[in-house]
């Protein structure tokens, strides 16, 4: 039977499979700030259950942008640059993000996707909208899907996305662009339209009675309505906003769909977070946000993304079962009395660090020598983020101070003044998105 003939097939198990999903338990492991913006590390699909039937969330998110793998069979990874004054030369190290390959093909793909669209749909409120971010390789398929979910009246734009990155072929014209599918959970979806530079005929004056025309450096234009073709570059090699995950999109390609489907306070979801571009964009422009992804690495890069640019906060979350301590971390404390106050300096020092298994590590076996003579070596160069609660709870994890991974360099010792000894919090995560976490009663380290 044709793939064709099996998409009936492909929605009627979907729908059938939705009754059995069970919601997921999770676990606030760190909370950055007082917002109640959610970052998960987790599988997407157990995790709309929770926010349907435990979060209450049906019928309530605004905007839902998802950018999931594209079907192009390939995987996906990062490079990993260790430097160090210990270590001459440590050679690059490629790691694993995600795999973007199917052992049964597009019908395996396609019932992925389906079942998620699904309950995507039950989550967005009757104002809100949908969009789907693919490529050539299984747009046109994922299309007939979300018409059948969406219904077809409801279908509101193809964008297309082009761009200037990659190789060309001299077997085919050089493919230069995404599409994004735009569709509406009802009739009554919130759209503004954005507008945009429209140039005149060889950049020359109209003069048209009741027309506004501007001039810039190029030539004369009006403005109208934007089209369903957008410009816009990559994320470049050394752009500030770059973080390094393989797929990462362009802030400007999410503010403009924020700009265009929502209103400062409303809710936008992504559940294929990666990097966590919606998250960032939806956070600078004011609006709530949900971000999952189930890579480790994917999770890492959106959190030092975002913990020091967030403006409302948020709460990052890990399925309940995962496994925290799969690393070791030595932390030496240092507690020194001021005497021109009551205050008690702390000073907290990373000393060494190391993933319990280097064979859980999503690299090849032939990078395991590399990381076994960084262990031994200069262990701490595998630290990728850390972070402090000096008022520990042991109920919710709020650091008062982190420390992110920059240009190959990361803080290791921190100073905190204090007035009284408690419980602190450390939490730890490495370069391959490995977390630890500690606690230090600092009263037994003063006795």
């Amino acid at each position: 039977m044709s793939l064709i003939e099996n998409l009936p097939k492909i929605i009627q198990e979907s729908r059938e499979a939705i009754r059995s999903i069970i919601a997921g338990s999770y676990t606030a492991s760190e909370k950055i700030g007082q917002g109640e913006n959610i970052l998960l590390q987790g599988d997407n699909l157990p995790f709309m259950k929770y926010l349907l039937d435990q979060r209450e969330l049906s019928g309530k998110i605004n905007l839902i942008y998802i950018d999931p793998p594209f079907f192009s069979k390939t995987s996906y990874g990062t490079e990993i640059k260790l430097q160090s004054d210990k270590i001459k030369k440590i050679p690059v190290i490629k790691q694993n993000a995600y795999l973007d390959k199917w052992e049964d093909g597009m019908e395996e793909y396609l019932r992925m996707l389906t079942i998620r669209l699904m309950m995507m749909k039950e989550l967005l409120a009757d104002d809100g909208c949908l969009w789907v971010h693919l490529d050539w390789h299984s747009v046109h398929y994922v299309k007939v899907l979300l018409d059948e979910i969406f219904g077809e009246r409801n279908f509101i734009n193809e964008i297309i996305w082009n761009y200037k990155s990659g190789g060309v072929s001299k077997k085919h014209f050089a493919r230069k662009h995404d599409t994004l599918l735009f569709y509406a959970k009802s009739s009554k979806y919130y759209f503004s339209s954005q507008k945009e530079k429209s140039y005149n005929r060889e950049y020359k004056p109209y003069r048209f009675k009741g027309v506004s025309e501007y001039k810039d450096g190029l030539g004369w234009y009006t403005m109208v309505n934007m089209k369903d073709v957008w410009q816009i570059n990559m994320v470049g090699r050394t752009s500030a906003e770059r973080t390094g995950y393989a797929t990462q999109k362009p802030e400007q390609l999410i503010e403009r769909i924020l700009e265009s489907c929502t209103k400062e306070g409303d809710l936008c979801a992504d559940f294929f977070g990666g990097s966590g571009t919606l998250a960032a964009a939806a956070d600078r422009f004011g609006r709530r946000w949900i971000s999952c992804d189930i890579g480790a690495l994917a999770s890492i890069n959106a959190h030092k993304r975002l913990v020091s640019e967030t403006k409302n906060g948020y709460v990052f979350l890990d399925e309940s079962n995962r496994a925290e301590n799969s690393t070791n971390l030595n932390v030496k404390v240092d507690l020194q009395p001021l005497l021109v106050s009551d205050k008690i300096k702390i000073t907290i020092t990373l000393m060494d660090y190391s993933p319990n298994s280097i064979e859980t590590i999503s690299i090849e076996d032939k990078y395991h020598s590399i990381i076994k003579k960084v262990i031994k070596k200069d262990s701490l160069q595998l630290v990728d983020y850390w972070s402090i609660d000096f008022d520990y709870d042991r109920e919710i994890f709020q650091p008062k101070v982190f420390f992110c991974k920059g240009n190959n360099k990361i803080n290791q010792s921190c100073d905190w003044l204090t007035n009284e000894l408690g419980m602190i919090g450390i939490r730890c995560i490495d370069i391959f998105g490995n977390s630890t976490f500690q606690e230090i009663d600092l009263r037994e380290e003063k006795d």
